[in-house]
């Protein structure tokens, strides 16, 4: 890999020339991405970065499934690509609906549900159906799925979460695969290997402090989410769930942005010994919460020690510096705010079920409202204080720290300068923070700020 001049040839491997940063402007510049990732090692994540469709053979027979909000031209360059090596490939374009700008109840609308999801699935599952196809035709490989775990199957599955060209033909999609994945190693050794018994410090100038302890017993259970491989692109800083009754998760989430709704009125998130007690401001997105969180109080789900559904349990850090927010953000077909969650150094909290978890299962079958919702962390500080009294710096006023790391610069500099190579290329612009401004006048309407200036 090189650095560019910014001008290339479109039949040139995007792992030549990501840094170059030319705008896309055809359906030539989509194809040589596309055909990168057909030939990356598969991973089967949903981590921008990591994904590759690189175990298809000729002859292979390939399910893509997409939706309305896609724009068709990703859609049918990823299909050529495949069908490129030899694969056979279907496609499978699912109604999503009007595009619209966000309102203040989709996050909800995405999240929570009251009946099993295979019923009514969740905006980044996968839809039943297609999966159902896709095994019942023996399918090899199954391309579907914006976000959130892939079940086990007996055929391959590997996600497909770029909405649009500015998701799918950037630097982020052609990332370096081994220095992206030393970046996770590097971050996510010290909570793995020294995270029992630590105790975690999260901070974030918008207002978040937040104290928990990594009790010993959520490392006695490792799993695909938390465990001695990292959790690519979605490092767990808090384990998952089935809570510890020792569960010590204390003080305010405190932020403006979650997945895919509208920013929103700053909101105060209060938690205590790993519970949320009460949810402050957050206009209407904070009152839909707070339905929700009255819904929900007196019952008991089989992952928490006590009744209520909202208990932290995600507190996932991004590590892919070339994310950068989409334009139109403000729209359904953006992919909204869960996009940049990938970004190095962004931070979503997540509070409620476990994803596909079994009191998911548990909770849809009875009728019972799940589903998780999120706080954005935009410059957060994560700090791991070990038992022997280490302190071990994540983040950095949201700088990952991994990006510093000697060996992570020793890496980068095979593919450039390693400054430009590791620079974040987005910064939230949060005023008073991370811009200039009035940080007070922005928290009260954070979308009209957002929506002019940062897009």
């Amino acid at each position: 890999m090189c650095e560019s001049s910014g001008d290339h040839d479109h039949a040139s491997a995007p792992a030549q020339r990501w840094l170059g940063g030319t705008r896309i402007v055809d359906s030539g510049e989509l194809l040589a991405y596309a055909r990168y990732i057909a030939r990356e090692p598969e991973i089967r994540r949903t981590a921008a970065g990591f994904i590759g469709y690189g175990e298809t053979r000729p002859g292979d027979r390939v399910l893509l499934a997409a939706d309305t909000h896609f724009d068709p031209r990703v859609v049918d360059a990823m299909a050529a690509a495949l069908r490129e090596i030899g694969a056979k490939v279907d496609v499978v374009m699912v109604d999503a609906g009007p595009d619209r700008e966000f309102d203040d109840q989709d996050e909800l609308r995405a999240a929570i549900r009251r009946r099993p999801w295979k019923d009514e699935p969740r905006r980044w599952e996968g839809v039943p159906w297609v999966e159902q196809l896709a095994a019942s035709r023996g399918y090899d490989l199954l391309v579907h799925g914006k976000g959130g775990g892939i079940p086990p199957t007996a055929h391959r599955y590997e996600a497909f979460p770029w909405l649009q060209a500015d998701h799918f033909a950037s630097r982020a999609t052609a990332f370096p695969r081994d220095l992206h994945t030393l970046i996770n190693q590097v971050a996510w050794r010290p909570i793995w290997e020294e995270g029992p018994g630590a105790r975690v410090r999260v901070t974030d100038p918008e207002g978040t402090v937040l104290s928990y302890d990594m009790w010993p017993e959520y490392f006695e259970r490792p799993s695909a989410m938390f465990g001695p491989t990292p959790r690519w692109n979605h490092l767990m800083t808090h384990p998952p769930t089935p809570i510890s009754p020792r569960e010590s998760a204390t003080g305010v989430v405190r932020g403006t942005v979650n997945h895919f709704g509208r920013p929103y009125p700053r909101i105060a998130v209060t938690v205590r010994d790993g519970r949320v007690e009460d949810v402050e401001g957050g206009g209407a997105y904070g009152d839909a919460w707070r339905e929700v969180l009255r819904e929900a109080r007196d019952i008991h789900y089989p992952s928490f020690p006590r009744p209520g559904l909202f208990w932290l349990w995600e507190v996932a850090v991004g590590t892919n510096p070339k994310i950068v927010r989409p334009p139109h953000i403000e729209r359904l077909s953006s992919g909204g705010f869960e996009w940049e969650r990938r970004r190095a150094g962004m931070v979503h909290v997540g509070f409620g079920t476990q994803w596909r978890g079994p009191e998911e299962k548990w909770a849809g079958e009875q009728g019972l409202v799940y589903g998780h919702l999120h706080v954005h962390l935009m410059a957060a500080t994560i700090t791991l204080e070990t038992k022997s009294g280490a302190s071990r710096p994540v983040l950095d006023r949201g700088r990952l720290v991994a990006l510093d790391d000697p060996a992570v610069r020793k890496l980068a500099a095979r593919y450039g300068d390693p400054d430009r190579v590791l620079a974040e290329d987005w910064m939230p612009k949060i005023p008073g923070i991370t811009v200039e401004g009035d940080y007070e006048a922005y928290a009260r309407d954070p979308a009209s700020w957002i929506y002019t200036h940062d897009r």
